[in-house]
């Protein structure tokens, strides 16, 4: 089953600070129960969660859509299909 993964790293650790998944199968409703902070961090890097959903409809091949570095809040974000 696909999913959507999107994963926040913070001073540079290997290990995510924060993940969130959610199965695409259940994406349109699942949208609905995203936590705050991950839609508040989407909303800050002028992310559309809305996209994302019409993107993951695609035939296209899967992976990480898009990889965030901010370097003065010292975090990295990706956001993948997997």
């Amino acid at each position: 089953m696909l999913k959507l993964k999107i994963r926040i790293f913070k001073n540079n650790d290997t290990a995510p600070d924060t993940t969130m998944t959610v199965p695409l199968a259940i994406i349109k409703v699942a949208s609905k129960l995203v936590p705050r902070k991950a839609v508040k961090v989407l909303d800050d890097l002028g992310i559309d969660l809305d996209q994302i959903i019409e993107i993951s409809k695609t035939e296209e091949p899967l992976g990480t859509l898009a990889e965030i570095e901010e370097h003065k809040k010292n975090r990295k974000i990706i956001i993948s299909i997997e």
